[in-house]
């Protein structure tokens, strides 16, 4: 039998019931617990990665430290542990097929017929034993994307079917369904989970655990009822009720045993409750804040919940390490201009311009980048949002004229944001970009050093167009100060704009690192400026 344990997490009823809370959380308790626990994401769809999906189809892209394109589950699951992911964490059916086809074409399969069973079902379970190969793990935590008895699923729970017949008690299933409640007959109605463990038992597997996504308490009654029509034992009928927040489900997942019933029924020592007093902590200052901000986030998919993912996260961190409540005002980029600037922002104690691609709302942007600018609200800017506020500075500062990002405007007199040079022949969109960690030197007495509190750091990028460095005296001069370097290519990474409370681009993305427990230093620098401005206001 292996040493690693292997967890699935699956889902049924309906999507986002938070299959990727429930294996942060779980696999939280654990580490708190001394094991060394990783997640990873097998999601069901056809692209190689969601590196080119438009957020509307799929909410952000969350980048790893070695350049990974992923799903923005892959950000709970640092969030909570604070451990980095990597490709390895994230596989989707484009990969599995494409991985299959390749060894197809080569002849690693001597002429065989290539079928779902065995040969994709076996690159899956390649995928899911990779990470304990390249690694020391006691769990590896696998969350199966979408819903139960979907078509393109079926392969993934296949492969979960194979492996607990190969490693018995080695493997073990979660099922995360829904117990709505029905408000006409007054009470919560079990019959679609029913439903659901039949449709995974026609396809071989039975869950060992079924946790139970309800907006009310489940009963006695309710526990044994679906235990019984479900084949589990009661103690493993666990209630995910709703919460305020998400932080607050490992310490409701502690208090529902769920850890304890996952290590006796894989045979591991239980040992003592896990404390988690740092995250008791930290939600201790999430609920009770002293002081309460407002932070204009200004995009063009603000309207999307997940299209910002971490940076909201961020803030959430940010805020609680302030004490602070940091409420979040949706600004559309396209809705911001030259005469609506000031009623679009009107009551802000800070404005992050976030990051995007494409000409659409770029001039919102823009204009909101001069306004905090003009009014000396705190301003911060990711990726794009820093390239804006080069644009806006050379506009409006410099009067250079029409100057602009060659990605918007290719014929402009001023390409004050340029295509990277190994970018220029790059002709695939996939996976292309300056993707991953890089190092940045940060500026001797710059307020990024300041904030950091050192000169050497490491951030992760996904772009492919930077500052122009043929322009950077100017810049400098007039006041907008390069503050952070790439001293390998000589890319600009920060700009700090003088005579200014707080005016901070950055070329990388600081939300993909900041977690519950270590904050990133930027957002929280960032928020306690937008407290000291509105001190100012009042």
């Amino acid at each position: 039998m292996p040493t690693t344990k292997y967890i699935f997490v699956t889902g049924g009823v309906a999507s986002s019931l938070g299959k990727g809370i429930i294996s942060a959380s779980l696999a939280k308790l654990l580490q708190a617990r001394g094991y060394a626990v990783t997640i990873q994401k097998l999601d069901p769809y056809i692209n190689i990665d969601p590196g080119t999906l438009n957020p509307y189809e799929h909410g952000e892209c969350y980048v790893t430290e070695d350049g990974a394109e992923t799903d923005l589950d892959l950000g709970h699951y640092e969030r909570y542990l604070s451990v980095p992911t990597s490709l390895a964490n994230n596989v989707t059916t484009g990969r599995i097929y494409q991985a299959v086809i390749d060894k197809e074409r080569r002849g690693d399969y001597l002429g065989q017929t290539v079928q779902v069973i065995p040969h994709i079902t076996d690159e899956i379970k390649r995928r899911i034993k990779l990470l304990s190969a390249n690694a020391k793990y006691d769990f590896v935590i696998t969350e199966i994307g979408g819903t139960v008895g979907d078509i393109e699923s079926l392969p993934y729970i296949e492969a979960v079917r194979q492996l607990r017949w190969e490693i018995g008690t080695g493997c073990l299933v979660i099922h995360l369904t829904l117990v709505p409640f029905l408000a006409a007959a007054g009470e919560l109605k079990t019959k679609p989970t029913q439903h659901s463990v039949k449709t995974m038992l026609e396809q071989g597997v039975q869950p060992d655990i079924i946790v139970c996504r309800t907006e009310r308490h489940l009963n006695e009654g309710l526990r044994n009822k679906i235990a019984l029509f479900c084949n589990v034992d009661p103690t493993s009928v666990i209630e995910s009720i709703d919460a305020e927040s998400i932080y607050e489900v490992p310490l409701l997942m502690r208090d529902e045993k769920l850890d304890v019933e996952v290590l006796e029924k894989m045979r591991m020592p239980v040992g003592k409750t896990p404390e988690l007093l740092k995250w008791q902590e930290f939600l201790d200052r999430l609920k009770n804040p002293q002081s309460q901000v407002t932070i204009g986030l200004v995009g063009k998919y603000v309207e999307l919940k997940d299209a910002y993912k971490s940076i909201r996260e961020s803030f959430v961190h940010a805020g609680a390490t302030n004490k602070c409540s940091v409420v979040i005002k949706p600004v559309h980029s396209e809705s911001i201009t030259a005469g609506t600037a000031a009623q679009a922002l009107e009551g802000l104690d800070g404005i992050l311009v976030a990051p995007g691609f494409g000409y659409r709302g770029i001039e919102g942007k823009i204009e909101a980048i001069r306004y905090a600018r003009e009014n000396a609200i705190p301003f911060f800017g990711i990726c794009l949002g820093m390239q804006c506020a080069v644009i806006e500075f050379g506009r409006n500062v410099l009067h250079l004229k029409d100057a602009h990002s060659t990605e918007m405007e290719p014929q402009t007199p001023f390409p004050v944001i340029d295509i990277m040079e190994e970018q220029k022949r790059v002709t695939h969109m996939g996976g292309t970009m300056r993707l991953g960690s890089y190092s940045c030197s940060i500026i001797p007495g710059s307020m990024s050093e300041k904030i950091y509190q050192k000169q050497e750091i490491a951030e992760r990028h996904r772009h492919r167009y930077e500052f122009n460095n043929q322009y950077l005296d100017q810049f400098e001069t007039a006041g907008l100060k390069a503050a952070g370097i790439n001293k390998e290519n000589n890319l600009v990474e920060i700009v700090e704009l003088s005579n200014h409370p707080w005016f901070i681009g950055v070329q990388f993305h600081p939300e993909y690192l900041s977690t519950v427990a270590n904050p990133h230093p930027l957002f929280v620098s960032f928020v306690k400026a937008a407290m000291e401005y509105q001190k100012t206001k009042d």
